[in-house]
């Protein structure tokens, strides 16, 4: 998904005081008491020091509104802005008639409070913003400000064709980032010790406040998670990280995955759990439109979005080890083809099992309890609203992969040249 995400933690602001640390000198721009304040605590708190005097600057919403459409003109071309909402529809994770673009353009208008560019080395404010929230955008995208002095920012906006690092790579940028502004914000304290319920209860305050919010509350769940997704879970993984390596910076490396996110251990283990990566070679039926990948959180979300259970949800996401999908353009219409690897294949026949569960969902198929027919080569094969769909759980590279393709009920013959994937072990 597009990474201009700076969402305002308003549920803080019923849960925190701001902290009182000793003015020290230097600072002398905009918003001086909040930037003095936060500086020395934010240093404290992280085991970073600022290397250089942050520039503050004021914006306005239309101001913003305009950074927020430039960072999607540069990030992603139409045509690749086009693919990866083609893929996201023939997932059944968004409607067909959403333009996302806008959506999102409007979403983030709503919502962002201020943003720290690390192009023009800026934190910027919005003007318009209440005071309160004010303090905490500052304080939050200050720590953004600091970790681009000690790490490149600008590595998560400038990667392409590898959504799934991508979205691990930004939840350690703002988890750390949300984490940090707790812990300061709390006077130095870890805020599962300071209120009832802990940590679960400010993820629970911060995802009610964000809903309360128009356009947020109207998003597809797709788009509301994966926006949530890099404060909360993110700030889950560096609270952890932290507790397992005290004194340790959280990007040396980037967590590669967000399994990584999702199970902490895999990336803290002596030897890390890394994703396979899979290559894809061209279609065998009509012509390749765009290619990426899910990754576990988005496997969570594509199941949860059409059986509405959650164990059901993580179930299938468990042992996920690698996947890539290809959006096709047929004679008849658009096509998805997908492949996706597991640690066993236990793993990856519950995944299989689960995912003919959802393709009988989405058809129309499971109230009349129809099964799936036999395909060519032993696959399962579901036919409903004009869609042809096959699973196949087989061995590609001694990997146990799922293999699914989703094509015009009137093209027939395979979409994926599954002989020549390939797998690259970590």
């Amino acid at each position: 998904m597009p990474t201009a995400r700076r969402l305002a933690s308003l549920a803080l602001l019923a849960l925190l005081a701001a902290a009182c640390a000793k003015e020290p000198p230097g600072y002398e721009g905009p918003y001086k008491r909040q930037v003095r304040e936060a500086i020395p605590a934010l240093e404290e708190s992280s085991g970073l020091a600022f290397r250089a005097l942050p520039v503050l600057q004021e914006r306005s919403r239309d101001e913003i509104r305009t950074f927020v459409e430039q960072q999607f003109n540069e990030q992603m071309t139409p045509l690749e802005f086009a693919g990866a909402q083609q893929a996201y529809r023939l997932f059944g994770l968004l409607p067909d008639t959403l333009d996302l673009r806008k959506f999102f353009i409007d979403l983030l208008t709503e919502q962002v409070a201020g943003y720290y560019d690390p192009a023009t080395k800026v934190l910027y404010v919005n003007r318009d913003a209440s005071p309160e929230i004010r303090e905490v955008t500052i304080t939050h995208e200050l720590m953004h400000a600091l970790q681009d002095q000690h790490t490149r920012l600008d590595s998560v906006q400038t990667l392409k064709g590898d959504n799934d690092r991508m979205v691990a790579m930004q939840a350690v940028i703002e988890g750390q980032a949300t984490y940090e502004q707790i812990i300061v914000m709390t006077d130095g304290n870890d805020l599962s010790m300071r209120i009832p319920g802990g940590w679960d209860r400010v993820r629970e305050t911060i995802r009610s406040a964000q809903a309360s919010m128009p356009r947020f509350a109207n998003a597809p769940m797709l788009i509301q998670e994966t926006l949530l997704f890099p404060y909360l879970s993110g700030a889950e993984f560096i609270r952890q990280f932290k507790r397992a390596r005290s004194g340790q910076t959280p990007f040396t490396p980037f967590a590669a995955s967000t399994e990584q996110i999702l199970h902490p251990d895999k990336y803290l283990s002596d030897t890390p759990d890394l994703p396979t990566r899979v290559t894809l070679a061209p279609p065998r039926l009509g012509a390749l439109l765009h290619e990426d990948g899910l990754g576990e959180f988005e496997v969570r979300l594509l199941v949860f979005e059409h059986l509405k259970h959650e164990g059901t949800a993580v179930a299938a996401g468990m042992g996920w080890d690698g996947d890539r999908y290809q959006v096709i353009e047929t004679p008849a219409g658009p096509a998805l083809g997908w492949v996706t690897v597991w640690d066993s294949p236990v793993e990856a026949a519950e995944f299989r099992d689960i995912m003919g569960r959802v393709v009988a969902r989405r058809l129309g198929l499971e109230a009349a309890g129809a099964g799936p027919a036999p395909g060519p080569g032993g696959t399962q094969q579901w036919t409903g609203r004009g869609r042809r769909v096959t699973l196949e759980a087989r061995t590609i590279d001694g990997r146990p992969v799922v293999v699914m393709e989703d094509a015009p009920a009137g093209v027939a013959g395979r979409l994926l040249a599954v002989d020549r994937v390939h797998l690259q072990e970590p």
